[in-house]
Formats: C-alpha cells, sequence, structure tokens
C-alpha cells in the first residue's frame, strides 16, 4: 500500500501534467490534512507550503477556510439530527433557509 500511495502522490505533486502551482497545491493540502485530522500530513504540507512561498497571511487564510467547511459540516450534521429528532433548537432566518 505505502508503494501505491507513493506512486499517487507522486503522480499528483511532481507530475509535468499538473494544473495547479506547487503553492496552490500545498494550501489546498493544508485544509485537507487540518480537515482529516492529519497531523504529520499538516506539518509536512505547512513546510512544503512555505517552501513553495506561501505567505503566512495566505497560510492563515487556508487555516480560516478549513475551519469555516468543518463548521459548516458541524451545522448541516447539528440540522439532519435534530430533523430526525423532530427538534427545532437551531432555527434560522438566514439566507441559506429561505425559500
Amino acid at each position: 500500500m505505502r508503494r501505491i500511495y507513493g506512486e499517487f502522490y507522486r503522480e499528483i505533486y511532481f507530475s509535468e501534467k499538473k494544473h495547479l502551482d506547487t503553492k496552490t497545491q500545498e494550501l489546498i493540502s493544508i485544509a485537507a490534512s487540518l480537515v482529516a485530522k492529519c497531523q504529520g500530513c499538516i506539518e509536512g504540507h505547512l513546510k512544503k507550503a512555505i517552501q513553495a512561498g506561501a505567505t503566512q497571511e495566505e497560510i492563515s487564510e487556508t487555516i480560516c477556510i478549513a475551519a469555516a467547511i468543518n463548521a459548516a459540516a458541524v451545522i448541516d450534521l447539528t440540522d439532519v439530527a435534530a430533523g430526525n429528532m423532530d427538534l427545532d433548537h437551531f432555527p434560522s432566518d438566514g439566507p441559506r433557509f429561505r425559500g
């Protein structure tokens, strides 16, 4: 499995056919690593992002985006759980809920 994963990884990050630049790939990888809760991945991709020229501001924004996506997932699951139990503890009239 490690060999197969290594081939897959090299194809994504080092292929001459890739469409995203390295810095963009690493910023996406930071966000995905945070959501996946992979500590080794986070540490590795932070180092690689910095080496690829990512600024602290870009990395900070990436982290905030990952946090927002994770928060949205919790809210969505809360909506499902509340709906399954006929609860209305989290009513909202925000734009997402308007017909």
